[in-house]
C-alpha cells in the first residue's frame, strides 16, 4: 500500500511540473530568476568555499543556480549537472546553456529514481528543489549513492507558510472567490513540506546523512511591480486553478488578490522577506563541516 502511495505521490508531481506549473515557471523565468537570486548567490558561495569540482543540482527548475555554479567551475575544470522531473522547465534550462555556451548539462528524471552513477558527485545542492518528494528519505538514500564519500550537501527550503505571508497572500485574498482552491497538505509534498526542522533532520538521518546542520535564514527577495499580476495570476495554487475558471472569473479574482499584495509594494518595486532553512550535511561521518 504504501508503494502505491508513493507512485501515486510521483504521478502526482510528475503531472504538476510537466504541466500548467512546469509552463508557468517557464514563463516568469526572468522574475522568478530575480526574485530569488539572494538564495542562489548563497549556493554559489558554498560552491566557491568547498572547492566542489563535481556538482549535482536538485531539482533545478529553467537552470539559474546550476549556470551559476557552472560558471565558477569552468575555470576549475569542474563540472555541473542540474535535474529535475519537468520537461518544460528542462527544456529551458538546456536552451540557456547552449545560449551562453555553457558546460552544465540537464537531465529530466525524478532525483529520487533515476539510476545515478555511484559517487558521481562532490557537493549537491537545492534551491527550493527538495521539497517535493513523494518519498524524501528514498530520495536522499538515492542522492546518498550518487555522492563521493567526503561529498557535501547544501540546500535551502521554505519554513512555514505562517513565516512566509507573501507566499500565501494569493491563496488567502482568492479563497473566497474560489471555492475549489485546493487546501495545502501539511507535510505532503510541496512547498512548505520542509517546514518542521525536525522533520527535515529525521529525514537526513535516516538516509545516512551525516553532520547535520539546520540555520534559519532571512532574505529580502524583491521583484518589479510591474510583473506581479502576472506572478499572481500564473504561480502557486491561485495560478492554477485560474486556468479552470472563465475569463470574468479569473479577472474577478485576480482584481480581488492585487490590493492584498500592497503591503509589499514599495514604488516601482515588489520587496518580501523569505523565511528559509539552509540546510547543510555531508556524506561522510568522519568530515566535518
Amino acid at each position: 500500500m504504501e508503494v502505491i502511495k508513493q507512485q501515486h505521490g510521483a504521478d502526482e508531481q510528475a503531472r504538476l511540473w510537466n504541466g500548467h506549473a512546469g509552463h508557468a515557471w517557464v514563463d516568469v523565468q526572468a522574475t522568478l530568476d530575480q526574485m530569488f537570486a539572494p538564495l542562489a548567490d548563497l549556493l554559489v558561495e558554498a560552491a566557491s568555499q568547498l572547492a566542489a569540482g563535481r556538482v549535482l543540482d536538485i531539482g533545478c527548475g529553467t537552470g539559474a543556480t546550476t549556470l551559476a555554479v557552472a560558471r565558477l567551475n569552468s575555470a576549475q575544470d569542474g563540472q555541473c549537472v542540474g535535474i529535475d522531473i519537468s520537461a518544460p522547465m528542462i527544456d529551458a534550462a538546456r536552451n540557456r546553456a547552449e545560449k551562453e555556451g555553457s558546460h552544465a548539462r540537464f537531465i529530466c528524471a525524478d532525483a529520487r529514481t533515476h539510476a545515478f552513477e555511484a559517487a558521481s558527485f562532490d557537493l549537491l545542492i537545492s534551491r527550493f528543489g527538495v521539497m517535493f518528494f513523494d518519498d524524501p528519505v528514498g530520495a536522499f538514500i538515492n542522492l546518498r549513492h550518487a555522492a563521493t564519500d567526503d561529498a557535501g550537501l547544501r540546500f535551502i527550503a521554505w519554513r512555514s507558510a505562517g513565516g512566509n505571508p507573501f507566499m500565501t497572500t494569493a491563496e488567502r485574498a482568492a479563497a473566497p472567490l474560489l471555492p475549489k482552491l485546493p487546501p495545502r497538505t501539511p507535510g505532503g509534498p510541496g512547498q512548505f513540506a520542509f517546514a518542521d526542522r525536525q522533520r527535515v533532520e529525521d529525514i537526513l538521518q535516516e538516509s545516512g546523512w551525516h553532520g547535520i546542520d539546520i540555520r534559519p535564514i532571512d532574505v529580502t527577495c524583491t521583484l518589479p511591480e510591474k510583473e506581479l499580476l502576472r506572478y499572481l495570476s500564473q504561480l502557486g495554487p491561485v495560478g492554477k486553478q485560474l486556468q479552470e475558471e472563465d475569463a470574468q472569473t479569473r479577472s474577478h479574482v485576480i482584481a480581488a488578490v492585487r490590493p492584498a499584495f500592497e503591503p509589499y509594494v514599495h514604488g516601482d518595486e515588489v520587496r518580501f522577506t523569505a523565511a528559509c532553512w539552509m540546510v547543510a550535511a555531508t556524506a561522510s561521518i568522519q568530515r566535518r563541516l
